[in-house]
């Protein structure tokens, strides 16, 4: 949705050295956002996103206005089902589906190849490979690892609304997370034990919004854990709210989050990487 940070330019690095050609998006999808969100004020930097896309290697870029994207009487939605509204969903109704939709939109509008996705927004990239699998969409869907600052804060366009304050706290939450994992790898099976490992680390003036241990695939929450799951949270600093995530594979040790890196790929005809 533009306001660029290093974490999508990571997106375009690992796409354009896995493809011929690639492709961006700049989009701020009003549907995805409820009245009461931050639709307006969400940052935007157009000409600078421009330049960095056109630095990193970025062959097409589609910018569509809302117009063109939502022209008068369009009435199509996709429903993806129960997994769009639980965890995140259950507190943003409607958001996935506004996702799904224009995501669809912009693969039907660009055709590529592959989809790169950053792991940050876990939930939204659980959505969107269930929608390309759903409809036959001929496109891969890649997740990249999330991309943070040094002391462990998720990249994030929504990061410069932060107070100091705020944004001294903010890296108690990914300590939080990983707390968790660590106990989850350490052989706790009971859910609310395993949480408990990492649900006071959060610093003030930071506040949870939900920590949970779900599976990767439906996000239905786990009680008991006896395979791969994602720990997903989210805290409130003031008005605004920080996502992040931490994978915790399974048995055979695969990450059930991230898509293994790959060789440079020839796309057939014009299709790239978006």
């Amino acid at each position: 949705m533009g306001a660029l940070h290093a974490g999508h330019l990571e997106l375009v690095r690992r796409a354009r050295a896995e493809n011929a050609s690639v492709i961006a998006s700049i989009f701020v999808n009003p549907t995805q956002f409820a009245p009461h969100e931050d639709f307006d004020e969400y940052p935007r930097a157009f000409e600078r996103d421009l330049a960095a896309l056109e630095e990193a290697g970025v062959d097409v870029l589609y910018a569509p206005a809302v117009e063109r994207m939502y022209p008068a009487g369009f009435a199509t939605s996709i429903d993806v089902g129960v997994l769009g509204t639980v965890v995140e969903g259950a507190r943003r109704p409607g958001h996935f589906a506004g996702v799904a939709t224009v995501v669809a939109k912009l693969l039907n509008a660009t055709e590529p190849t592959s989809l790169y996705l950053g792991q940050k927004d876990v939930q939204q990239t659980a959505v969107l490979r269930t929608m390309v699998r759903d409809l036959d969409m001929a496109t891969n869907v890649v997740v990249a690892p999330t991309v943070r600052e040094a002391d462990g804060l998720a990249l994030s366009s929504r990061n410069v609304y932060l107070t100091p304050a705020q944004r001294a706290a903010a890296p108690s939450l990914y300590r939080a997370l990983k707390a968790v994992a660590a106990a989850i790898t350490g052989g706790e099976r009971d859910s609310e034990r395993a949480r408990s490992a990492g649900s006071t680390m959060l610093e003030a003036p930071l506040e949870w919004d939900y920590l949970r241990i779900v599976d990767p695939v439906t996000f239905a929450e786990l009680q008991t854990i006896e395979g791969a799951a994602v720990v997903v949270a989210v805290v409130r600093a003031g008005e605004t709210r920080l996502l992040d995530n931490v994978p915790v594979p399974g048995p055979d040790g695969v990450d059930p989050i991230l898509t293994p890196s790959r060789p440079l790929l020839r796309p057939v005809g014009s299709r790239g990487a978006a």
